[in-house]
């Protein structure tokens, strides 16, 4: 995590100087734009949630002992923040898609995150990129253009001069391929911890 993200850990936000509080927000709205523009399929959408969360997170922070439990939090307040915004539009229910609460389905759920599942995501996340060094080009700069910024299928389309059914079929197939690669390394450990 960033420095200036850290901050929030140690001081009051309101405590701080103007531009340091600017620096904050920045950081925060990059690393949560992405995803929120993910979940939300709207762009200014996806700035008036970020706004609306980060004024929650600056009024009701608690305290935190690490900055993976800080970021985690924030993660969580951000894409509830996100999923609030959808039920009030009911004209954009729909495009709550699986993958979108699929994604971060472990942190919501849990309230206490443990030591043991904050490294074993971290090191599947570290597993994830590494395998995604692994892929072809065009399908490396199809998952970064999807999950890091969040175009959608038309965007991605018109930006690579490509159709849909091809941007969709080439994300599904490097979709399979790192699930693949994740199934061979973190299936077998997942299996050996329920069997003890």
């Amino acid at each position: 995590m960033s420095t200036r993200i850290q901050l929030l850990l140690a001081a009051d936000y309101n405590d701080l100087g103007e531009s340091l509080q600017r620096e904050i927000y920045y950081e925060y709205y990059q690393m949560m734009y992405g995803f929120i523009v993910y979940i939300v399929k709207d762009r200014s959408a996806a700035e008036d949630i970020i706004q609306e969360a980060f004024i929650k997170i600056i009024k009701n922070k608690p305290e935190f002992e690490n900055e993976m439990k800080l970021k985690a939090w924030l993660k969580v307040v951000t894409k509830n923040t996100a999923i609030n915004y959808l039920r009030k539009n009911k004209k954009n229910r729909n495009l709550l898609d699986a993958d979108s609460v699929f994604l971060d389905v472990e942190t919501v759920q849990q309230t206490s995150v443990s030591i043991e599942s904050i490294v074993e995501t971290k090191l599947m996340q570290e597993s994830i990129e590494r395998y995604m060094e692994t892929l072809k080009p065009e399908y490396r700069s199809l998952i970064e253009l999807r999950w890091k910024e969040g175009l959608s299928y038309r965007e991605m389309a018109e930006l690579l001069d490509l159709r849909e059914d091809v941007i969709k079929q080439r994300l599904f197939r490097a979709r399979e391929a790192i699930k693949k690669l994740l199934h061979r390394e973190w299936g077998a450990a997942n299996e050996q911890r329920k069997v003890r």
